[in-house]
């Protein structure tokens, strides 16, 4: 058994508290006073147990965001470790109750539990003596969960400067799986202007905005390849205002999922030029590929095999799966630099009453985060 290992069984109890500690500091998305208060004590437990560089990145409309930094080397091919403390749980919903070895309470899995890991394997680096030839650089973000369109700048920024990402977001339960690919994502809003008209007197005169609609969601359907991933949901319609009117407006909001970034710019084209099905009508499409996928390219495929190892030599195999939610290991996955995710601890439930972590796994997680971030610093 590593001496990391040791150190963090030793400890166990410890990495529980601080995972207890962020997790009572609850921290919805929308309300930035509760997530700036998490972000105080996320910071205070940095503070506390590593003590190395921090760097608060203020925002007005969500929770300020923290680049912690630790070792030596250069920013230039630094170690990226990227997390959130946004959850999606409102204040006093999900109650924190410990059932055994289980921990349940808002955020604990999807990724608390990830944060604490990493805390603690930072320690472990520290306390073991561990030799570290690049920076290694722990960015927290406020807003993942409602599309971090307030941290992408910054983890594009960091990301470009880095050799190697890991995202220790929640792990495929019920085994603890590591994710070597994400699906990407993309949303589309459709918008279609009809003719109004009676639908009684002068039905013939009017275009209606909702046959149209009715006509783009089935042909939509027709670009879904599920042999190659691609989905195609329509997920909101709206449209009309009574039932003895011609409809004059109606619009869509579409999600589509992609596994491979060649697909992008194929579906891309396909949704934003859209044929007209009803005369009379309108049809306008605005969207993007919001998040390229994480491919198991070679480079992940290394990646994996590097844990898995690791894994062994702690006693216990990893297995690895796919995801067709998207992380913000999706933005540094599409620049092209090897991520890979899912690396929080043992668990279940994610974004359910259920969600919660196995504590027991606790020290074996963050053991794995600080060997394969050992190994990569020295390489």
């Amino acid at each position: 058994m590593s001496d990391i290992l040791n150190y963090l069984k030793e400890h166990s109890n410890y990495i529980t508290d601080t995972l207890l500690r962020l997790t009572k500091a609850e921290s919805p998305s929308h309300t930035k006073a509760l997530v700036d208060k998490c972000g105080d004590v996320l910071r205070e437990e940095f503070d506390r147990l590593v003590g190395g560089s921090v760097e608060m990145i203020e925002k007005q409309e969500v929770g300020n965001q923290y680049k912690f930094t630790y070792g030596a080397g250069d920013e230039e091919g630094q170690i990226l470790v990227i997390g959130h403390m946004d959850t999606v749980w409102d204040v006093g919903v999900l109650p924190i109750k410990q059932d055994g070895n289980l921990l349940y309470g808002p955020g604990v899995f999807d990724m608390k539990g990830g944060l604490s890991i990493t805390l603690w394997a930072l320690k472990a680096l520290q306390e073991t003596g561990a030799e570290l030839n690049k920076k290694i650089t722990f960015l927290v973000t406020t807003d993942e969960e409602i599309g971090s369109g307030h941290s992408k700048e910054i983890i594009l920024k960091e990301a470009a400067k880095s050799s190697v990402v890991f995202v220790p977001e929640s792990s495929i339960g019920p085994d603890g799986a590591v994710k070597t690919e994400r699906k990407g994502a993309a949303q589309f809003l459709m918008k279609v202007q009809g003719i109004a008209a009676h639908a009684g007197i002068n039905a013939w005169d009017g275009a209606s905005a909702i046959e149209e609609l009715a006509h783009q969601i089935l042909d939509l359907k027709k670009l879904e390849n599920r042999d190659e991933g691609i989905s195609v949901n329509v997920g909101v319609v709206k449209g009309g205002t009574r039932g003895n009117v011609i409809a004059k407006e109606a619009l869509a909001e579409i999600d589509v999922r992609i596994t491979k970034k060649a697909q992008a710019e194929k579906i891309t084209e396909a949704i934003l030029n859209r044929p007209v099905f009803v005369k009379g009508t309108l049809v306008e499409v605005i969207g993007e590929i919001d998040r390229y996928p994480l491919e198991r390219t070679e480079a992940v495929i290394e990646l994996y095999d590097e844990l898995k190892g690791i894994a062994a030599s702690h006693g216990y195999d990893l297995n690895e799966g796919s995801s067709g939610g998207a992380s913000d290991g999706n933005f540094t996955s599409g620049m092209g630099i090897p991520t890979i995710d899912g690396l929080g601890p043992l668990g279940d439930g994610a974004h359910t009453e259920k969600e919660h972590v196995d504590l027991s796994n606790l020290p074996y997680r963050a053991a794995l985060i600080a060997e394969i971030i050992q190994r990569y610093a020295n390489k």
